[in-house]
């Protein structure tokens, strides 16, 4: 830990000591469609009880008519958002109130996203330009729920990226909706001619455009997203803002989240080695062989964790080509664990 680190760790377990808590966004793991299932956010879990987890997208359309349970997760998951995809605020009030009876702790509400499947569904980045609707559906679930209910955005769409066009959408949305959690991508959004991955990755980021946002509106709830990739990273916004969420990199290099809660929180647990993280995940595992998963549905989330050891190809290598199989069970696990080093205390 760097003498700075140091600093701020100690900076932030004296606020939490005067504060007496802090806030729930002070560290999350992004919504990411087909990556934070439940199997993905058990996995997670296990390494950080702090961190806010959140689900993939779930629209309003599967949850009202969809045949299936998507609303399901472990109780382990807490705490837990459920992010809504709509723009119909009935529909967004009547979904909201299933998730506040599952026991969800926060509902959200996705203006990031910039797919064409989304906005063909008039939600995600495209309601950045419908600030008015966006408001009128936060008001209406605040009006039937008790949990939070907050909104992750962009910093602009297509041609609409000044700081005034951000400002106004933020204020009227807190202001008529009520709402007072936000989390900011530190991008815009191209509505066309990007897909979902280039959106993620060529418009540049404005960290800077992000704190004055959190300075303008310093009665607002802020969270920053957006290429974080480090500890160091996350240590420095976290000086700018109330809180980080953290996407691909957690799920790319997830052994990341193993300090999170020693750093950002002041817990003093030891940090967990990546070995018994996965020894941990076997009780789990046999629970959801036993219920009919299958073994890659937990696994494939488990990739990435020996990113940069010795011995990481070899353990993604053996996974990847036996949990697919039938009746594969631990004994994969345990047989890719004995391709990392057994003299390296990871």
């Amino acid at each position: 830990m760097t003498d700075s680190a140091v600093v701020l760790h100690e900076h932030t377990t004296n606020e939490q000591t005067q504060a007496g808590e802090y806030p729930a966004c002070r560290f999350s793991i992004a919504p990411m469609l087909d990556w934070t299932d439940r199997h993905c956010r058990y996995f997670h879990r296990l390494m950080t009880g702090h961190t806010q987890l959140y689900t993939e997208m779930v629209t309003t359309g599967a949850i009202i008519h969809g045949k299936g349970d998507y609303l399901a997760y472990n109780e382990e998951e807490h705490p837990l958002v459920l992010q809504l995809g709509g723009s119909n605020p009935a529909d967004l009030a009547r979904c909201a109130k299933l998730a506040q009876d599952r026991g969800y702790d926060e509902v959200n509400i996705n203006v990031g996203c910039p797919s064409d499947r989304v906005q063909n569904g008039r939600f995600g980045a495209c309601l950045m330009g419908e600030a008015e609707l966006v408001a009128q559906g936060v008001a209406a679930m605040r009006e039937v729920v008790d949990i939070p209910v907050s909104v992750k955005t962009r910093i602009g769409i297509d041609d609409q990226d000044s700081y005034e066009f951000l400002t106004d959408f933020i204020g009227i949305v807190s202001e008529k909706g009520g709402c007072k959690d936000f989390t900011i991508h530190a991008r815009k959004a191209w509505l066309s001619g990007l897909s979902p991955k280039e959106n993620r990755e060529i418009p540049p980021l404005d960290y800077p455009r992000v704190y004055q946002l959190k300075r303008d509106f310093p009665h607002l709830t802020m969270a920053l997203n957006g290429g974080v990739k480090t500890m160091e990273e996350i240590e420095a916004h976290l000086q700018h803002m109330d809180g980080v969420m953290v996407g691909r990199e957690a799920y790319q290099n997830p052994y990341l989240l193993a300090e999170i809660d020693q750093r950002l929180f002041g817990s003093s647990d030891p940090v967990k080695k990546r070995r018994e993280i996965v020894e941990a995940m076997y009780p789990y595992i046999e629970r959801q062989l036993s219920e009919g998963s299958y073994l890659n549905h937990v696994t494939r989330h488990m990739l990435g964790l020996f990113q940069n050891m010795p011995g990481a190809r070899q353990w993604r290598r053996h996974i990847s080509e036996n949990a697919h199989k039938p009746g594969s069970g631990i004994e994969v696990l345990e047989q890719a664990l004995a391709k990392i080093p057994a003299h390296l205390d990871v």
